[in-house]
């Protein structure tokens, strides 16, 4: 497993560690890995930083390799913050998605394989080998789309691991309703931080969820 260190190529702001072809135990494909490192990374070497695991990791930061030639510029966007003092300074984990992207974003067996690769495998990966802020208020998950409902699935399902959670834009619909299902069976309480938003065409599936949310029982915060 190979990395790379990308310094500003494909105008990427920062520095970028690659690890290609990434595979787990679990039954689902091999993807590539990236790991955004923040300024400071380098030199404070007794700083630890809080982690940020983002879906579609090949949308993020660079254009020559996102959807349609367009990158969300998380880098800059991150970046800029910072400067600003408006956040602490995260490592971003972006994760690329594969050819089984749809199963694996949603409430399926590939879906719970991914999961449990993220939570047991990589997390454990990336806190071995950068100076990360292990415990749960320091860890977030990120998505758009199918991304965004997975993102709550990961945060609903071992909010001992992930505290926060970002669903943009999110596929709540997709599967028949069963991230519906599976947060209104859920009786305990959930001590977490989620934030929802949504353009038009998403618009009535996260007012449904927010409503749920706010007539719920559970412990959780908008951010």
């Amino acid at each position: 497993m190979a990395n790379k260190i990308n310094n500003g190529k494909h105008d990427i702001v920062g520095t970028v560690v690659y690890y290609r072809r990434f595979r787990s135990r679990y039954p689902i494909l091999e993807r590539d890995i990236l790991v955004w490192l923040p300024p400071s990374y380098k030199k404070e070497r007794g700083k630890y930083y809080p982690v940020l695991y983002m879906h579609d990791g090949q949308n993020i930061l660079d254009p020559t390799t996102s959807y349609a030639g367009q990158d969300w510029r998380v880098d800059e966007t991150v970046t800029k913050l910072i400067k600003g003092n408006q956040i602490e300074e995260p490592i971003v984990v972006g994760i690329y998605n594969t050819h089984d992207r749809l199963q694996e974003y949603s409430v399926s067996e590939k879906g719970d394989h991914y999961l449990k690769f993220i939570v047991e495998e990589l997390k454990h990966f990336i806190d071995s080998n950068f100076r990360t802020l292990t415990d749960r208020e320091a860890t977030a998950i990120m998505g758009s789309s199918m991304g965004g409902l997975c993102s709550l699935r990961m945060v609903w399902r071992y909010p001992h691991v992930f505290g926060k959670a970002g669903c943009l834009s999110s596929s709540f619909y997709y599967g028949e309703d069963a991230i519906f299902d599976l947060i209104e069976s859920t009786h305990e309480k959930k001590n977490v931080k989620i934030y929802f938003d949504s353009g038009e065409d998403g618009k009535k599936d996260a007012q449904r969820m927010f409503c749920l949310f706010q007539k719920g029982t559970h412990s959780w915060r908008k951010f």
